[in-house]
């Protein structure tokens, strides 16, 4: 019997359980995956929003703004890199400039500190690519980039290493609501039972909601599609670069993550199948209009890899977070700026469950930080000395591109039981991420994770099931 169960290991999934584990309480994490941070966690933006869009005295809003205080010791806490790069959004007419000016006043009562309207040539003052279009911009230094994979990553092992459970594959099919408890039944007969349960599920919430009879909203997919380039073309941008917005979102934008590459994108379309992450021909074509709107000149040739992140897009405007049942919570609809708000939606759930009855005692042994082992690229070459010295194998370079040893590649898969394929140590080392996309390192990871697994090579997966990457031996014993 568990105390709370939260369905979903999302950043928001993440964040909550991080935040119960400062709780003396049995928390466990139901993940339908292989792995934490499947769905939109894995594949947006990465901005952390300022808080000048959301409509004042909405939960957006005020989670936004709360959440953007909180993020810097979050990231600290967890070793996760933030950088608060500063947001610009750009006008290009008369009519662009009225909604910076709306954008502005619903800044200032949201509670942003430091938003200025600035001209078109103060703009290309702060960044020297932008188009002589731009006539005025709205600057927001709070705003700031993080790598929202490797935060969910990481508040899901904080969690774990203050007790909490993850139990992964555990795709939830039903929920049964006794007298005090809660029995969660998965697709394939396993049962948890626990006292309260979080909804955290992204564009699945709405199902699992309904399953306790609570159909008031619903989830629509939205698809985001994205272009990233290659480190090469770091000096495009330093701050995230956004147009006036429109009804349909943000609109694109322009970034340099926390790793260096450029991000152009997202679109903006919603789609039917909750599971269609697919990458359309019109999807690029639309980044690439909108985005040479921003800058003089774009290299395009840099461009590394295109993916598409599917947001969950709630049909009641704002976020979703109430209790329809006594004991159950749903964090739905937790679209944009759901990233940037996630350590403040896990206080307001905390206070939920408290007003539903929750009250274990704070946990004597709590650590929020997470000490993480050190990255052999950032190290200075006395340090990479040092450390070959203690473990050979860091001086065995893997992936070429972002310079991740076998070292990393082991110490990723020990450090987190639930690494255990491809794709997963790509999101916890970066080995696969550079100009290659994994094209020279890919069989050495392949390697390593049978090794560490015990597993033979053709029983490992690039992102778990029905993505085998090799299928048996060909005559001489080779694998292929």
């Amino acid at each position: 019997m568990y105390d709370v169960a939260i369905i979903g290991a999302g950043i928001v999934g993440a964040m909550t359980a991080r935040k119960l584990t400062s709780y003396d309480a049995k928390i466990v994490i139901l993940e339908k995956e292989q792995d934490v941070a499947m769905g939109q966690s894995k594949a947006n933006s990465g901005i952390v929003h300022a808080g000048f869009d959301p409509i004042p005295g909405s939960l957006k809003a005020k989670l936004n703004v709360k959440g953007n205080s909180m993020m810097e010791k979050t990231a600290e806490e967890l070793g996760v890199k933030f950088r608060r790069n500063g947001s610009i959004i750009v006008a290009f007419s008369e009519e662009d400039v009225k909604i910076l000016q709306k954008l502005y006043k619903r800044g200032i009562e949201n509670g942003v500190p430091g938003l200025k309207i600035i001209s078109g040539e103060e703009a290309r003052r702060k960044e020297k690519n932008l188009s002589e279009n731009v006539c005025a911009a709205l600057y927001a230094p709070t705003g700031g980039v993080v790598c929202p994979y490797e935060l969910t990553i990481e508040a899901v092992g904080n969690a774990m290493d203050n007790g909490a459970d993850l139990i992964r594959q555990f795709c939830v099919a039903a929920i049964e609501k006794k007298k005090d408890y809660f029995v969660l039944k998965s697709s394939n007969g396993e049962e948890v039972k626990t006292r309260y349960v979080v909804n955290c599920a992204g564009v699945y919430s709405d199902r699992i909601a309904a399953m306790i009879g609570d159909e008031s909203f619903s989830i629509t997919p939205r698809a985001g599609e994205y272009m990233l380039l290659d480190k090469d073309a770091y000096e495009l941008t330093e701050a995230t670069i956004f147009k006036v917005p429109d009804k349909m979102g943000k609109g694109v934008l322009a970034t340099r993550t926390v790793d260096g590459n450029i991000l152009l994108g997202p679109t903006s379309v919603d789609r039917e199948d909750k599971t269609d992450d697919s990458v359309t021909d019109k999807g690029l074509d639309t980044i690439k209009e909108k985005e040479m709107m921003f800058f003089n000149n774009i290299p395009f040739d840099k461009v590394i890899t295109q993916f598409t992140g599917i947001r969950a897009h709630g049909d009641k405007g704002d976020f979703i977070i109430d209790s329809p049942v006594e004991g159950f919570i749903n964090a739905a609809g937790i679209g944009s700026p759901g990233l940037t708000a996630a350590p403040a939606i896990a206080i307001e759930i905390e206070n939920l469950l408290k007003h539903a009855g929750f009250d274990a005692i704070p946990n004597d042994d709590f650590n929020p930080c997470r000490e993480k082992p050190p990255i052999f690229r950032d190290c200075t070459t006395e340090e990479k000395n040092i450390l070959i010295q203690e473990e050979p194998s860091y001086g065995n370079i893997v992936c070429r591109c972002e310079q991740v040893t076998e070292a990393e590649i082991r110490q990723a898969i020990r450090r987190n039981p639930q690494a255990l394929d491809i794709d997963g140590i790509k999101r916890r080392t970066r080995s696969g991420m550079g100009r290659c996309q994994g094209g020279f390192c890919m069989p050495q990871v392949l390697e390593i994770l049978a090794d560490e697994l015990d597993k033979k090579p053709e029983e490992i997966t690039k992102k778990g099931e029905n993505s085998t990457v090799l299928y048996g031996k060909i005559k001489g014993g080779t694998a292929v």
